[in-house]
Order: structure tokens, then sequence, then C-alpha cells
């Protein structure tokens, strides 16, 4: 995931995905993100990356996007953006059993803060514990976002994968 104030150059993060990764454009600045997504869109093309678009449907539309992610406040407009863009891949951010129950239409959840993070210092994790029970207890792929490392990713089970932001600084 990009990010303003945690990822300085997502431009060289991108590049050194593997295949296959996933990428979600964020910025506050809806200029940077338009900048960022026409970039990235770019290294995704050569690299075979998926690019998604956090909480801008018409951005994703207009440069290619794979999808759109959608923020916990947002998912609720899941199922409006599915009926016009069945073809879209779409995730939406959960930070609670409740939020990730009643997410609907998406195709994937990206669970955090797993752990303690320096983006959402005030934010409880959830644990390991709790967030593995509730990751496989969703019938729907599941990330695990927020404090994860390599180190203590070895304490996830039942997630389709690790989302990162701090970690990709390179």
């Amino acid at each position: 995931m990009t990010d303003d104030d945690r990822l300085a150059d997502p431009i060289a993060a991108a590049r050194a995905l593997p295949k296959g990764a996933m990428i979600v454009v964020r910025s506050r600045d809806a200029a940077r993100r338009l900048t960022l997504a026409r970039e990235l869109m770019a290294i995704a093309k050569t690299r075979a990356l998926f690019v998604l678009i956090a909480n801008d449907a018409r951005l994703a539309a207009q440069c290619g996007a794979d999808g759109l992610h959608l923020s916990q406040a947002q998912a609720h407009l899941a199922p409006h953006w599915r009926a016009l863009r069945p073809r879209w891949f779409m995730t939406a951010a959960v930070h609670d059993s409740r939020s990730a129950i009643l997410c609907k239409s998406v195709d994937a959840l990206f669970l955090a803060p797993i752990f303690a993070t320096r983006s959402h210092p005030q934010s409880t994790p959830l644990t390991p514990v709790r967030a593995n029970r509730m990751a496989q207890a969703l019938r729907i792929p599941v990330y695990a976002l927020g404090g994860v490392t390599p180190r203590n990713a070895r304490l996830l089970h039942g997630f389709s994968g690790i989302a990162a932001i701090g970690a990709l600084s390179v």
C-alpha cells in the first residue's frame, strides 16, 4: 500500500515487488494520487502487478486499474461498484469482526491492525490469535496488515497474504 507519510518512494517499492503482487494506491492529495496511479500502472504492466485505487472509482476507471480498494468507512459502497464494474477486483479494509461480516461484494479483505503500528498508534491491535481466528472464519481471502514484520509474520495463520507499508521502504 502506498502511504503519503510512511512510504517515501512507492515507485522503488513497486519495482522490488514480486510478479503477481498487488499495489493499493492511496494518497490524500488527488494530484499525487493521479501521478502515482499513472506511474504505478506503467510499472505494473511490465512486472505483471495488480493495481487497485483506494476510494477513487473514477481514477480507477480512468487509469485502467485492476480494481478498487475501499476503506472501512466506504466499504458499504462495494455492492454499488460491483454492479457498475463487475470485472473489477475489489477489496476493503476492516478492523473488527462485525465490519468483516458486514462487508459484502468484495473479493478480499485487509484486516488491520494485527500488531502495534506507528501509523495508527492509538489503535488497539487485534493480536495474532484473534486475527488468525477471524481470517480462518471468513469465507473470503484476508490479508494481514498493520505492524507485520518478517519476524512476527510467522505467528499468522489462515491469511491469504500479508500487506505492508513501512516494511516496503527501500
